[in-house]
């Protein structure tokens, strides 16, 4: 897979932190370059708490993901809200669907692939603390 082909979503750390509220993804643009994908993010940035904080929602046509298993400085969460597939994460596979859950610790290998008939939606939350440096592996 082409570089060009990835989505994936940089945290960002350097920008003023958020602001509480509430934002609807009808008001994101998609973001995206892997064939079949769609990523909406809604928050990215430092919080009070935390060097960053990026979340958002990605939606999987079948037989699409976002990036080859892939690993990052932040811990990050996965939920499935609609459509089937599987998770991988540190070299272990499991189907998923509506209701799955994934946490991984940073610098976990883990990816998600939609092999369902219908697109799959799924919610991201990825996070570093204060006073951890965000250095990939």
């Amino acid at each position: 897979m082409s570089e060009a082909a990835i989505t994936h979503i940089d945290t960002i750390t350097d920008a003023p932190l958020l602001a509480d509220g509430v934002i609807a993804y009808e008001n994101l643009p998609a973001v995206g370059a892997a064939p079949g994908t769609a990523a909406y993010v809604h928050y990215n940035g430092p919080t009070g708490h935390l060097s960053t904080l990026c979340t958002g929602m990605c939606v999987l046509d079948p037989g699409a993901t976002p990036h080859p298993p892939h690993r990052h400085p932040e811990e990050e969460t996965m939920i499935v809200a609609t459509g089937t597939g599987i998770i991988e994460v540190d070299g272990v596979t499991t189907q998923v669907g509506p209701g799955a859950i994934m946490y991984c610790a940073a610098n976990t290998l883990h990816g998600i692939t939609n092999t369902g008939s219908t697109p799959m939606t799924f919610y991201f939350s990825k996070w570093l603390a204060k006073g951890v440096e965000a250095q990939s592996v």
